[in-house]
């Protein structure tokens, strides 16, 4: 999860094989913000009343195959790529592309280290 800016606020490794949403609900707890930008992994009508519910704007590209397509804000969806510049910048450290710390507390460590770095740029 990033800011608005594209810095790190938040993550929760889950292994490879696994689709980013199902942790999501984990991830967006104890969080407070005024939109969700997200990809079509994120397209679950669970996640979108949520979001509705907690009076969050709702700007997460719809699966083709949607029956009612939720209205999303196009100007605002657009500032989504500040989101995968960031971790385009990450895939960079060749350490975390390749995910080559064994445990994931060290693979931890080093996002946080290299989210450290990418700020100070």
């Amino acid at each position: 999860m990033t800011d608005a800016l594209g810095n790190l606020v938040k993550f929760i490794l889950m292994p490879g094989q696994r689709n980013n949403i199902t942790r999501v609900k984990e991830l967006i707890a104890d969080q407070s913000f005024d939109a969700l930008l997200a990809d079509k992994t994120f397209d679950a009508n669970w996640l979108i009343e949520e979001l509705q519910r907690r009076g969050t704007q709702v700007v997460i590209s719809q699966m083709p195959h949607r029956r009612s397509p939720v209205e999303i804000e196009l100007e605002v969806y657009k500032w989504r790529h500040l989101i995968e510049n960031f971790f385009g910048k990450l895939k960079e450290f060749r350490r975390i592309a390749l995910r080559s710390d064994k445990t994931n507390t060290c693979f931890s460590a080093m996002i946080l280290l290299a989210a450290a770095i990418i700020n100070s740029r």
